[in-house]
């Protein structure tokens, strides 16, 4: 911490405060091993009007890559603090240590509006290359393209650019003209996205949860990936019960164990997906059961003219909805779906619908 408040001191970071405000301070741990210092800004982000600039969806980024066989992954160094909080305002970020107290002169993590304000930041400075060849979360950037040489043009352009506008890339953490990079808990390939191994480790061991708190946890992380898990509304159903407040928790049943085991099962036999190809015909498969819909998108690989799964979807049913006879289960089944991937199917070739 004496380090970190040297270094941040000498190079303008933040300044000796006198500031009423005083939020807790504290490291967290990286996967490098590295500490990022954390401010505890709650109180003051609960009174913040929040900055609606959108962050992008990742399946926007899936979506783009169609064509793409080479792949360049950059990630920004020290990124927040080059943007510089309003003049008049330090003092709202004024922190506490044992060794003193001292506020930002520019912006932390841990502000409700940073990723909001940075993500804009960044977006501003590729505007013209968004979604051509550059997609953009916050601090992390994905450049893809058809080929080497175009790659290679396009990689200098995004240099050149950050360069221009004093962005700066952490070397150790960046991979060039790659055939797959891991980003963002993925491993994007040529026509193809599947989860990253690491992510897949960590649930295959998560141990059963003992409380509320500790099965949202899982279940959060776990459906980060449910595109890649057919009918996940269906099989996460019995801990997805287990959630409510209505009831106190009780990991008593079989069919909590079941599912527990089975989303763990389904996640080590999750396949590759594909990137959708709006050249090729789409197969649309739905199921319905009791409790929820599913459905699969697919289109044939012309390497062995088999179905290969593009995304999954699946619903719980509401109240209403379970009283539904088993064709009108269906029917939903197949409009959720429609709707889904909509921006997928329209104008596309020929489409066909399973049950």
């Amino acid at each position: 911490m004496e380090e970190y408040i040297a270094d941040s001191l000498a190079a303008g970071i933040i300044r000796p405060s006198s500031s009423p405000a005083g939020a807790g301070f504290f490291f967290v741990g990286m996967k490098d091993g590295s500490l990022r210092p954390c401010i505890d800004y709650r109180e003051l982000n609960d009174i913040t009007v929040k900055n609606r600039y959108p962050l992008p969806l990742l399946a926007t980024a899936f979506e783009s890559l169609q064509g793409a066989t080479v792949f360049t992954k950059l990630d920004l160094r020290n990124a927040y603090h080059l943007v510089r909080i309003w003049e008049c305002d330090e003092w709202k970020t004024a922190f506490n240590t044992p060794n003193g107290h001292y506020e930002y002169l520019v912006m932390p993590f841990g502000l409700t509006n940073a990723p909001a304000i940075f993500q804009g930041l960044v977006n501003d400075v590729l505007r013209d290359m968004l979604d051509r060849f550059v997609f953009v979360y916050l601090d992390d950037i994905l450049i893809f393209s058809k080929d080497l040489e175009e790659h290679k043009q396009h990689v200098r352009l995004v240099l050149r650019r950050l360069l221009e506008n004093s962005l700066f890339v952490k070397a150790e953490k960046c991979e060039f003209h790659a055939k797959s990079v891991a980003f963002l808990g993925y491993i994007v390939a040529e026509g193809a996205i599947q989860m990253d191994p690491t992510k897949v480790s960590a649930v295959t061991s998560w141990p059963v949860p003992k409380n509320r708190k500790q099965l949202q946890q899982f279940l959060g992380f776990a459906n980060f990936y449910r595109r890649f898990i057919r009918n996940y509304s269906s099989v996460a159903a019995p801990l997805t019960a287990l959630t409510s407040t209505k009831q106190s928790f009780s990991w008593t049943t079989a069919a909590a164990d079941e599912a527990f085991c089975s989303l763990k099962t389904r996640f080590t036999s999750a396949p590759i997906l594909q990137v959708p190809d709006p050249e090729r015909q789409f197969v649309v498969e739905v199921d319905a059961s009791y409790i929820g819909v599913g459905a699969v998108l697919s289109h044939q690989r012309p390497e062995d003219n088999k179905l290969h799964p593009c995304a999954y979807f699946s619903r719980h049913l509401s109240p209403a909805e379970r009283n539904y006879d088993i064709e009108d289960r269906e029917l939903l089944a197949i409009k959720l779906a429609l709707e889904e991937w909509r921006h997928w199917l329209e104008g596309s070739k020929l489409t066909k619908t399973k049950l």
